[in-house]
């Protein structure tokens, strides 16, 4: 018996000693924490803040994604990884100082990655029933980049959560009536970003705000942040991948002259003589019919959208050189990275076939017969001709586009465009012209045999007339 009480003895003796090892253990770790984070050992406010955005909006976010599945469930899973991305960068400056500018760029890259991926996704999957709501998230996600943004991140967030509203409007368009489980996924999205604004106003409203002690950031902190998981409260999902995020390039190309410009408008002001100079293009020529013509090219990339901030440095990345394409696939009709090309022709056209035009440049493109709708995507310099079309002609982030019009079309949506002439016909007359963020907007009217223009608003006033805001054109001081 007194042995078994002896033995018990040194059995409390050992565990009353492994615990004060442990605690020993645990307050050297918090200790560390402490020189580096100066706030007891607890990560800083602005990251558990951000951690709640990440619990709450994100987090329904993602449910609601989940819940629609396919395309739009792994596009999400891209998004939460990208906030993981970010919320790494967070914690880093909470605990180091800032380090000189091209090592922000290397930081960075790991958002920037993220960002890249998410908008790759999209270009893969056009032909998607959810393309809308790719192409929602994919305009919106560089909002991400607030972080390399000063002195007013929280403005440029909201600026690509307008971006994301023109297509998320499309979603509810589509879903508002018949399927409210796109409805409330719009809501949860939409509020991700307006929740990441007043986040920004509480935190960080002229820039992102870094430690003023600790080590200067550099790649090593970086990762020695992604291993320590006893300094960091847990994040809602898993941790983040290693690396950095992006240096957000804002300038914009110059014009390349107005010589080259008004040798492609000259053009489209022939009217109907236009078609005379139209090569066509035989069946042999097309892709669609001649799979053998596709391979002489390499693989189209995805673009990286002009009228957002690049999450990369443009001079890192060589020029890619695409092959051109005009071919018939499914029922849209592709014309893409088509340079100097002004006898571009679509024949045959049927009822139900769309066009899609991709990054053409200095060229014109004849559409005989009547479609369905035609897209003009990230092109400059670019004419288009038209016989008829039933739904909508859209003009997305180009610069520099003549549209003449032979017959009828209902709508034409001008968005984020610089300079985009529209010649109508007599049967056109009635067509509306929808325009956001655009500017150099003219509608050209057909009148004793030849054409006067108009301008389109660039410029409103609002007022409040006792009951209601009310809006009109502000008057163009000449």
């Amino acid at each position: 018996m007194a042995e078994t009480h002896g033995l018990m003895e040194r059995l409390e003796k050992a565990v009353t000693r492994l615990e004060s090892l442990f605690s020993d253990s645990h307050r050297s770790g918090g200790m560390e924490c402490d020189g580096i984070n100066g706030v007891n050992g607890s990560i800083a406010p602005y990251v558990e803040a951000f951690d709640r955005l990440l619990n709450g909006s994100v987090a329904e976010f993602l449910r609601y994604s989940k819940i629609l599945e396919g395309d739009v469930k792994t596009h999400a899973e891209m998004v939460r990884a990208a906030f993981q991305a970010q919320r790494s960068f967070l914690v880093l400056a909470s605990q180091c100082q800032e380090p000189q500018e091209n090592e922000v760029a290397m930081l960075l890259k790991p958002i920037s990655e993220k960002i890249q991926e998410i908008q790759n996704f999209r270009e893969r999957n056009r032909g998607s029933k959810m393309f809308n709501h790719l192409s929602a998230v994919s305009e919106s996600i560089p909002a991400l980049g607030w972080i390399a943004v000063s002195p007013k991140p929280g403005p440029y967030v909201k600026e690509m959560n307008d971006a994301a509203t023109f297509y998320t409007n499309r979603v509810l368009k589509d879903y508002k009536n018949s399927d409210t489980r796109h409805v409330d996924w719009v809501k949860s999205y939409l509020n991700i970003w307006s929740e990441l604004q007043a986040y920004i106003k509480e935190h960080h409203t002229t820039g992102l705000t870094w430690s003023k002690t600790g080590p200067v950031a550099s790649s090593m902190s970086m990762r020695s942040v992604l291993t320590s998981g006893s300094c960091l409260s847990p994040p809602p999902p898993p941790p983040p991948p290693p690396g950095p995020p992006p240096i957000f390039d804002t300038e914009t190309t110059k014009d390349e002259g107005t010589a080259a410009r008004s040798a492609l408008f000259a053009q489209l002001n022939q009217g109907e003589a236009i078609t005379k100079g139209l090569r066509h293009v035989s069946d042999d020529q097309k892709t669609h019919k001649n799979p053998s013509l596709r391979a002489q090219g390499p693989p189209v990339r995805s673009p990286t959208k002009s009228h957002t901030p690049s999450p990369t440095s443009p001079k890192n990345s060589p020029q890619q050189n695409h092959a051109p394409v005009l071919e018939l696939e499914g029922k849209k009709w592709r014309v893409e990275y088509q340079e100097d090309k002004n006898d571009l022709v679509i024949n045959n056209t049927e009822l139900k076939q769309v066009a899609y035009i991709f990054k053409c440049n200095k060229s014109t493109l004849q559409i005989k017969g009547k479609i369905n709708s035609i897209t003009i995507d990230n092109c400059k310099k670019f004419g288009l001709v038209f016989d008829n079309v039933v739904g909508i002609v859209e003009v997305i982030n180009s610069r520099d586009i003549q549209i003449q019009v032979m017959g009828k079309v209902p709508t034409i949506s001008i968005n984020k465009t610089e300079g985009c002439h529209i010649y109508l016909s007599e049967e056109s007359l009635d067509c509306e012209i929808v325009s956001a963020k655009s500017s150099e907007m003219n509608i050209l009217i057909p009148q004793d045999g030849d054409y006067k223009e108009f301008p389109v608003p660039e410029q409103f006033k609002t007022a409040w007339d006792g009951s209601k805001l009310v809006t009109e054109p502000a008057e163009i001081v000449g």
